[in-house]
């Protein structure tokens, strides 16, 4: 009988250690569905394009994947970085910044619509804010020295496709892009992300550009997009995947925020 009773309790403690391992997991599991269940949101940013998504919420790395404007999802977890920004959780590893979401119960959510990306031939309006006649004459100064080897080096690269997370010919993003181009033509590391990039150089005019600038979209503090202007009232960009890198001009239907000028 006490040989019964130590095998009994033995097995109870097996069985305690074993499910018990397993009740935690699922308890997790389970907390992290009821926060997802009784939050959504929707990313609210700027048609055709997306919000970077982190592995972490602080001093996080861009995982390489965006979350496209007008898409929905569900909010696993909620935390506030060392700068008090607000960060959502979105999968693991994948955590997204909440002023770029709105709910999806509310009023501004159901007027938010994913739109498809146009095509490069249908970007350009009829109406510009480009440059004025005078603007045109200084921002159609010659690139000299390292600045050339930029905008030819820019030019090549006009058609590869757009890979996200992608740094070199087989495929660049907006970002990979730039750095490739100043790394490769003028020896300039220019980091890698938007984020940095931006605060590469010193602060320029949007109307007293040189071939050679940066041009950047978005918060002038973390803007999400980045190319580089080649003269002309044109720049070079890896837009989207749908379009790869191209050529464009400036126009109000996507016009940049800022510009820094890295070369001298």
């Amino acid at each position: 009988m006490k040989f019964n009773n130590k095998f009994v309790k033995a097995a109870a403690a097996a069985t305690l250690a074993v499910t018990g391992v397993t009740a935690v997991h699922e308890v997790s599991a389970q907390s992290g569905h009821v926060q997802a269940a009784t939050m959504s949101v929707k990313i609210n940013y700027v048609p055709g394009y997306g919000i970077n998504i982190w592995d972490n919420f602080n001093h996080g790395h861009f995982t390489g994947v965006r979350a496209a404007h007008g898409t929905t999802y569900q909010v696993l977890d909620t935390q506030i970085d060392k700068k008090g920004r607000t960060w959502y959780s979105i999968g693991e590893n994948q955590w997204i910044l909440a002023k770029y979401t709105v709910n999806v119960n509310s009023v501004a959510a159901k007027n938010i619509k994913a739109k498809k990306v146009k095509k490069a031939k249908k970007v350009t309006p009829a109406v510009s804010q480009a440059p004025t006649a005078t603007d045109k004459q200084e921002t159609a100064t010659q690139s000299t020295g390292d600045a050339s080897a930029v905008v030819s080096l820019a030019n090549e690269q006009v058609g590869k496709s757009y890979v996200w997370g992608g740094t070199t010919p087989k495929g660049f993003d907006c970002s990979g892009l730039a750095q490739y181009v100043y790394k490769k033509a003028t020896g300039v590391d220019i980091s890698r992300t938007t984020y940095s990039q931006v605060n590469q150089g010193k602060s320029v005019s949007l109307r007293n550009l040189k071939p050679g600038d940066l041009l950047f979209w978005g918060s002038t503090n973390s803007p999400y997009h980045v190319g580089i202007y080649v003269g002309n009232n044109q720049y070079i960009h890896a837009a989207t995947p749908s379009q790869g890198v191209i050529k464009q001009t400036l126009s109000s239907y996507f016009y940049p925020s800022a510009a820094r000028r890295v070369l001298n």
